[in-house]
């Protein structure tokens, strides 16, 4: 290589280009020693890069879960439809009760039918092989029985009570929540807004402290606008909360609206009332606290107390008897 370049340029000129090059190099690399670099642009880069992949992984996982629960629906449906579970006059009550639970799908009607169908046939056989065939527990004929049927009976309600205990406790956080809605509500009516764009406001700014009442006032927005009769959209609220209280702001809603009363009026007075049955619940449950501690005290506290005061005393009683 050498010899070529020999022939075709100069010795001279062939050190002056390793030199030039040479010194290009050495002012490349003090450049990039003495260059302030910035670590936080490529962490930030890194950083988003993680971020991207668990977002991605996340809607990946997300999406898995969707198509599984959407396969599982579709075969409880198939069963549902074929053995036409739908039919019958429970399916508007299991309606009702899922919309009071805040499940207001087919799909949820179609799973609560399957489980009611399915867990008592499978609780029984269970127990069938368990003690019958198994015979893990060595029972009388009549106790075996007895067992089983008591297997299918409670496995045939589960899914009532389960659902029975979901409601209950919407209503509960709904009933903490009311008094605060009716108060937004009339801080939006004075403003001068109508009853859709309340509800529509009042269910923003729920949100994040009541989304079961903030979910439901979006729904009834909706169903103002499109509802042709405005007493059935607020009716339709009355109906999936269950609530006495909600009862009550859906005639006030619907008297002022048929009569033309002044609504701020109305939802004030609703709120005042409301605050006052929610502080008398409080006193009352604060009246009930000196009975409900009574037992507890008397089981737990009161014989460790007798054990404190009366210890040392029985101790020296028979350390004194042991002397005689």
């Amino acid at each position: 290589m050498l010899g070529y370049l020999n022939t075709v340029m100069p010795r001279e000129d062939i050190i002056a280009l390793f030199v030039a090059l040479s010194a290009f190099l050495i002012v490349l690399a003090v450049w990039r020693t003495l260059l302030v670099r910035n670590p936080m642009a490529a962490r930030l880069r890194s950083i988003e890069r993680r971020r991207q992949g668990l977002r991605d992984e996340m809607l990946s996982t997300r999406r898995r879960a969707a198509e599984m629960r959407a396969q599982q629906v579709n075969r409880m449906r198939v069963v549902v439809d074929k053995l036409h579970l739908m039919r019958g006059g429970v399916t508007g009550k299991a309606t009702a009760k899922l919309e009071q639970a805040g499940w207001r799908s087919r799909d949820a009607l179609i799973a609560y039918l399957f489980l009611k169908l399915v867990l008592p046939l499978v609780a029984g056989a269970y127990a069938f092989v368990v003690i019958n065939l198994l015979d893990l527990y060595n029972l009388e004929p009549p106790m075996r029985a007895l067992i089983s049927l008591m297997a299918v009976l409670i496995t045939a309600y589960t899914p009532d009570l389960y659902v029975s205990n979901a409601v209950t406790k919407r209503r509960a956080k709904l009933t903490k929540s009311i008094p605060d809605a009716l108060d937004l509500m009339v801080i939006c009516t004075e403003a001068g807004l109508s009853l859709d764009a309340t509800l529509a406001r009042v269910a923003r700014e729920l949100g994040r402290t009541s989304p079961d009442l903030a979910d439901e006032m979006s729904l009834t927005s909706v169903e103002l606008g499109m509802l042709p009769e405005r007493p059935k959209a607020l009716e339709g609220l009355s109906r999936r909360t269950g609530l006495p209280a909600i009862r009550g702001l859906v005639t006030t809603l619907i008297q002022t609206e048929k009569y033309g009363t002044p609504l701020s009026n109305s939802l004030r007075v609703l709120a005042a009332e409301f605050r006052n049955e929610r502080m008398l619940r409080a006193e009352a449950k604060a009246a009930k606290l000196p009975a409900t501690l009574t037992v507890p005290m008397v089981l737990f506290i009161m014989p460790a107390l007798f054990v404190v005061l009366l210890g040392p005393a029985v101790i020296r009683v028979i350390d004194g008897m042991r002397h005689f």
